[in-house]
């Protein structure tokens, strides 16, 4: 849907990072140097080394987690962590026998960790003041304060998580929405599209979308996101999949508790050679290949053993405005979700909030979140066990607006 783009201050945006030294306003601690650590020290080029976020967490898997942050200068990382907070591990990014460094975007993955098991970590930084084929001088090196973790269990019998979706930007919605649901418990965050609102630059990815979701909650809970039609446009688009996407690809699945979730990238919402992509975007072949993906992943064991089957995708399948790229997704998708009979569709995407049982054009209870505007913006609450999937939808009083509920 199309939105208004919310004004952003570039100019402060750098002035404030700049300024930033000591304990930043995201709550870090300037530490200078490592004693144990062989690195010759020398004077930045004039500025201090700072956190542009939060560490923030993402995927699902029971032993496994991957933590990314962002730094203001090219840098070496690493996260500590353990079960206490003495921190008994470290792991920094290897690839291909290179320790990953000089670079801005973190982002580590931390390995063999035990199932339902709350950690302890914190992240860390050492800039590179000087990268040349036989010598690394090093500068300062800043450390994150300390954040907990649970890891999933997919042998859970319980499962709850909160579903966000069309921000467009606007960042005071993460904070209220989030606190829609109070003391509750939930797993984790699901972005369910255009979060961005036409990317144009990194300042504007950090400072409305990044920062806002690690200052709420993503330092400690996962995020899980999926792009809208807004997400991939900009000339920042394709540069957003370095901060903010799964690692398993843009359209995957995960087993959380009793639930199989299935999410797919629907991509633009008009045809591909409308004048306005200016021949630049190939959403068409993109979904074709996605379908006879989820062909597959339905026919599959975990797909059929699992006790609830929920998919989750920004455009809606039904209960839009008729675009070209929308009509295609719902002939691609339609068909196969009422053959083999998922138990509920999750979207966004027309930001009028509804939910619709079952009907002939499609056999699953389909809802819609809102947004973005005060009065339409909507947090969807998810909750289920080995009997029962619940779904609530509350708009952004706390008054709740839909409720879909399946049985077993």
């Amino acid at each position: 849907m199309e939105n208004q783009k919310p004004s952003f201050n570039r100019r402060k945006f750098l002035t404030n990072a700049a300024k930033i030294a000591g304990v930043g306003a995201a709550g870090f601690i300037y530490i200078k140097g490592c004693d144990n650590e062989p690195s010759e020290v020398e004077p930045g080029p004039g500025s201090k080394h700072v956190f542009l976020t939060d560490p923030y967490l993402l995927t699902l898997e029971s032993s496994k987690l991957y933590i990314r942050w962002i730094t203001n200068l090219k840098s070496y990382s690493w996260v500590e962590f353990g079960e206490t907070e003495n921190f008994t591990h470290r792991q920094h990014t290897v690839n291909n026998g290179l320790v990953q460094a000089n670079t801005r975007i973190h982002e580590v993955e931390l390995d063999n960790l035990k199932p339902g098991t709350n950690y302890y970590y914190r992240v860390a930084s050492k800039s590179i003041v000087k990268f040349q084929p036989y010598k690394v001088v090093y500068g300062e090196t800043i450390y994150s304060k300390t954040f907990q973790f649970i890891t999933m269990d997919e042998q859970a019998t319980e499962a709850s998580w909160l579903i966000l979706n069309d921000i467009h930007d606007v960042k005071e919605s993460y904070s209220h929405l989030i606190s829609l649901n109070k003391n509750e418990s939930f797993d984790y965050v699901f972005l369910n599209g255009d979060m961005f609102n036409d990317p144009e630059s990194e300042e504007q990815v950090i400072e409305l979308t990044i920062k806002p979701c690690a200052e709420t909650f993503a330092a400690q809970k996962p995020m899980i996101f999926v792009r809208g039609n807004h997400d991939i446009r900009g000339q920042f688009a394709r540069e957003t999949i370095d901060y903010l996407s799964f690692p398993n690809g843009a359209y995957f699945t995960y087993r959380h508790g009793p639930v199989f979730v299935i999410v797919l990238d629907t991509g633009e919402d008009k045809e591909d050679t409308a004048a306005v992509y200016s021949g630049l975007v190939d959403f068409e072949n993109f979904r074709r290949t996605q379908a006879a993906w989820l062909e597959k992943v339905l026919q599959s064991e975990a797909y059929k053993n699992a006790p609830f089957k929920v998919v989750k995708m920004h455009i809606p399948t039904h209960y839009t405005v008729g675009a070209k790229g929308e009509l295609h997704c719902r002939k691609l998708f339609t068909p196969l979700l009422n053959q083999y009979k998922v138990d509920l569709v999750i979207s966004g995407h027309t930001h009028k909030y509804g939910v619709y049982p079952p009907n002939a054009a499609h056999h699953y209870p389909l809802v819609i979140g809102g947004g973005p505007k005060p009065g339409t913006r909507t947090l969807i609450k998810v909750k289920a066990n080995m009997e029962e999937l619940k779904l609530q939808m509350l708009d952004d009083s706390g008054k709740q607006v839909g409720e879909y509920i399946v049985k077993r």
